[in-house]
C-alpha cells in the first residue's frame, strides 16, 4: 500500500516521495530474494533455527523497558515454542519465597555471570 501512496505517477514525486519510494524498493530488494533475507534475519535473530536455551536451563532476564523482572534468574521450565520470528521461553523465576511462571523472547534472555 505505502508503494501506491509514494509512486512517483501518484503524487508528483517530492523529495520525501522519492525517499520513502527508495526504501519500500530496497525492503522489497531484501525481503524478496531469500539469501538477501536470510542475511537480513539471521544477525536480528529472525530465523535462528535451534534455541539458544533449552528445558532447565538457568537464564538472566536482560529486558530492554522497566520490569520487576529485570536482573532476575530463572530456570528455563519448558521446551522453547517458536513463531514465525523467534523462540519463546516459559521461566521460572523465585523470589522473596515466592515463584513466577512468565513467557519471555529469547532476545530478552541472556546466560548469567556465575
Amino acid at each position: 500500500m505505502r508503494a501506491f501512496q509514494y509512486h512517483p505517477d501518484k503524487n508528483g514525486g517530492g523529495d520525501e516521495a522519492n525517499k520513502e519510494m527508495q526504501e519500500i524498493n530496497e525492503a522489497y530488494a531484501i525481503l524478496s530474494d531469500p539469501i538477501k533475507r536470510r542475511d537480513y534475519d539471521l544477525p536480528r535473530g529472525y530465523g535462528s533455527r535451534l534455541p539458544k536455551f533449552k528445558k532447565g536451563s538457568k537464564v538472566k532476564i536482560s529486558l530492554n523497558y522497566p520490569s520487576p523482572y529485570m536482573g532476575q534468574t530463572g530456570l528455563v521450565e519448558k521446551e522453547p515454542v517458536k513463531d514465525t520470528f523467534r523462540f519463546w521461553y516459559m521461566v521460572r523465576i523465585e523470589s522473596n519465597g515466592l515463584t513466577t511462571v512468565r513467557r519471555f523472547a529469547e532476545e530478552e534472555l541472556e546466560k548469567p555471570n556465575d
